[in-house]
């Protein structure tokens, strides 16, 4: 089995832990597929009482999928079965959010991307102060996915539209208020919080003890200005109230989303209207739509290159604006893939 993931039986707890902390934690496919079989395996084993997830290291939870992987089979040539890994990684958010058993997530650090789709699922999402949620996927012309249809939209005050369009971070305050977090603790009581998951008989009572009092974060001190922005009709919409208020935050958010790939900024304001209405399973395959078209684009490859490869933090998002997208193209989106829909 691949050191990459593991698993160990402690008392009445099957303990996961990502490790591969030099990657921060970042999921492969291998680690996808092994987390799927042992979910299994422990959904049927009276002996767990409950799963508890955890990752290596102090940086991070999991900041995302290894979608450098992606990167460089595309540029080797290799197109097919590109979408392979997200299907399954898909298959695996569902499988976590249908959970028979309390599930646990234990985050310290930075928690995004595909780290929120193995967490924010999960029965128990308990954060400490080194919390840092964001979904920055427009930021590399992709789209806020592994359940972000779902959960996104469901978060108060438009603040998940917000997060989608614009990657906006949430520490542990803001995480707990918009409920990415159902739980706040200190990095200090982790350790004796594991020990105590592994003979807990009811996991909110033994989270009690460690939990602790947080302030008010920046994102729900704007709640409002968000609301009112995030509740257009439109992406551009959107843009003009953030323009027109006064406030520095929206000024700061307006040009944040301008750095963005205007057709994932367009996908994800689509999906977050979508997603509202629509099952958990629906919305995964809705995803899995997007994800298929988005690799047949180049916006996405173009966003690798220029935060993950070449580093330059300048990519060329071809359309460059919002305008440019073509309507028929950004439904193109939403359509069945070839290869059909997630089997759910």
């Amino acid at each position: 089995m691949s050191e990459d993931i593991l698993f160990e039986i402690r008392g009445k707890a099957g303990f996961v832990t990502l490790n591969r902390p030099k990657a921060l934690n970042a999921l492969t496919e291998e680690m996808v597929r092994a987390l799927a079989k042992q979910l299994t395996a422990w959904a049927g084993d009276p002996s767990v009482a409950h799963v508890v997830i955890t990752g290596a290291g102090d940086k991070a939870f999991c900041a995302g999928g290894d979608i450098r992987k992606i990167y460089d089979a595309r540029l080797a040539g290799q197109l097919d079965g590109l979408n392979s890994f997200f299907r399954d990684e898909y298959l695996l958010n569902a499988q976590i959010k249908s959970y028979p058993k309390p599930y646990v997530a234990l985050i310290n650090g930075i928690v995004m991307g595909g780290g929120v789709g193995v967490s924010v699922h999960g029965s128990h999402r308990v954060g400490t102060e080194k919390t840092l949620f964001s979904m920055p996927e427009t930021g590399i012309g992709f789209f806020p996915d592994v359940g972000g249809t779902y959960f996104l939209p469901r978060m108060p005050k438009k603040t998940g539209v917000y997060c989608a369009m614009s990657a906006g971070r949430l520490k542990q305050a803001d995480a707990l208020a918009t409920g990415v977090l159902t739980h706040a603790v200190s990095e200090a009581g982790l350790a004796d919080l594991e020990r105590a998951l592994e003979t807990a008989d009811d996991i909110d009572a033994a989270l009690e003890p460690w939990l602790v009092e947080v302030e008010d974060g920046p994102v729900m001190a704007n709640a409002d200005l968000i609301e009112q922005a995030f509740s257009a009709d439109s992406a551009e919409e959107v843009l003009a109230r953030l323009d027109a208020s006064d406030q520095d935050f929206a000024s700061k958010t307006a040009a944040t989303i301008r750095q963005k790939s205007p057709t994932s900024v367009l996908i994800a304001f689509e999906q977050m209207k979508r997603g509202a209405e629509l099952s958990f399973n629906e919305c995964m395959s809705l995803e899995y739509r997007i994800v298929t078209r988005i690799l047949q684009g180049e916006d996405f490859f173009e966003g690798v290159r220029a935060v993950l490869v070449d580093k330059d933090q300048s990519p060329k998002w071809s359309p460059s604006s919002l305008g440019q997208v073509d309507s028929a193209d950004l439904a193109s989106y939403f359509q069945s893939p070839p290869d059909g829909d997630l089997p759910l």
